[in-house]
């Protein structure tokens, strides 16, 4: 008998630098999910801000600051974990006599007992290098909705040592917050197909909708079962909710579009 699981990926669009409305879109999302019986729900990188790398140095959270307030209210309301994207503190503190460390790219982890939880993005682009420090962990597995789940951030999928280690630490399901561009799309969605299919865990990944940064997102986030199979997946880049539940016949999802569900 499988555990019964429900995730999802929160394909939503981000106003830069604007938290306070984007924490509305995260919360009309959670409606959403709530609605679905989402026990997990994932958003893309930087959600919260939107990806502007320039920005990061503005808006770096820190656990009881006033944007995640309403989220980890959410959270317990609806006994459901989010992940949402936003800067963080450095891992690692200056150096003494050294300047300000960067901030990191944070996907922070708000759980349904109240529970707020930090992973920094270990792999970063060589254009956010000038904005962003690295995460020092190589593999951040916790439990959610009892489920051990690996955590990862855009480039740090295009890592296999990064996917591994999360197999290796445990994780049975990989969740991807991802910035991913039209021409990026195509070996990136293999990549986690391969790990879905190689290291027999399921993989998830939350694709922004629209414009972000400068990049024209794909969209198409995606849940791959273990084994590789597409469960679902978005058919563009159109505001939307992957989602995807396990039961005792396997598998399956869907995908819901923002709109409709308003509209309804």
């Amino acid at each position: 008998m499988s555990t019964p699981l429900r995730i999802a990926a929160a394909q939503s669009a981000s106003v830069a630098g604007d938290l306070e409305r984007n924490v509305q879109t995260h919360l009309a999302f959670v409606r959403m999910a709530a609605y679905e019986r989402v026990q997990v729900l994932v958003f893309p990188e930087l959600s919260l801000t939107g990806y502007e790398p320039h920005l990061l140095a503005d808006h770096v959270l820190a656990p009881d600051h006033p944007a995640l307030a309403p989220l980890c209210q959410a959270a317990r309301d609806h006994a459901m974990t989010l992940v949402v994207g936003a800067p963080a503190p450095a891992a690692q503190a200056p150096a003494p006599g050294a300047g300000p460390t960067l901030p990191a790219i944070g996907a922070w982890v708000l759980g349904p007992e109240g529970s707020v939880g930090l992973y920094r993005k270990r792999h970063l682009h060589a254009s956010e290098a000038s904005f962003a420090s690295a995460g020092t962990e190589d593999a951040a597995v916790q439990l959610l909705a009892g489920e051990p789940v690996g955590v990862a951030v855009c480039a740090d999928l295009t890592h296999p040592e990064h996917a591994q280690a999360a197999r290796d630490a445990g994780a049975a399901l990989y969740v991807a917050s991802a910035l991913v561009s039209e021409r990026g799309y195509g070996p990136e969605s293999a990549q986690l197909q391969g790990y879905a299919r190689q290291l027999d865990m399921a993989v998830l990944l939350a694709n922004y909708s629209g414009r972000s940064g400068g990049y024209a997102s794909a969209g198409r986030s995606a849940f791959w079962a273990p084994g590789g199979r597409c469960v679902a997946a978005a058919p563009g880049d159109a505001p939307c909710m992957v989602w995807a539940a396990r039961g005792d016949s396997g598998w399956t999802g869907g995908v819901v579009e923002l709109q409709a569900w308003t509209a309804a």
